[in-house]
């Protein structure tokens, strides 16, 4: 297992005038979401300042595991398009 940083963007269907919990579909993103972190696959992410990018930190065994994981996001290519994925070596940790 590694870890990675994933940055998906805004897609087609996102309003921009409608807050995060208004879109279309938020329910079944939201419980697929948590479910990710319920199964400690994603360690944590969230909106970026832009509030157009969200980051996550995955642990996956790939980039290809970790898109095929998105895929099944209710969100995927409609609210959220995969921006960049990249492997991160984690150097520093609190214990």
């Amino acid at each position: 297992m590694m870890f990675l940083v994933v940055v998906r963007r805004s897609g087609p269907e996102w309003e921009r005038s409608k807050p995060l919990e208004e879109q279309s579909g938020w329910e079944e993103h939201a419980a697929f979401m948590d479910g990710l972190v319920d199964d400690g696959v994603i360690v944590l992410g969230g909106p970026l300042a832009d509030e157009e990018r969200v980051a996550h930190a995955i642990e996956a065994e790939s980039e290809e595991a970790v898109r095929a994981l998105l895929a099944r996001d209710p969100w995927n290519e409609s609210h959220l398009v995969v921006d960049t994925i990249d492997p991160w070596t984690i150097r520093l940790r609190a214990t």
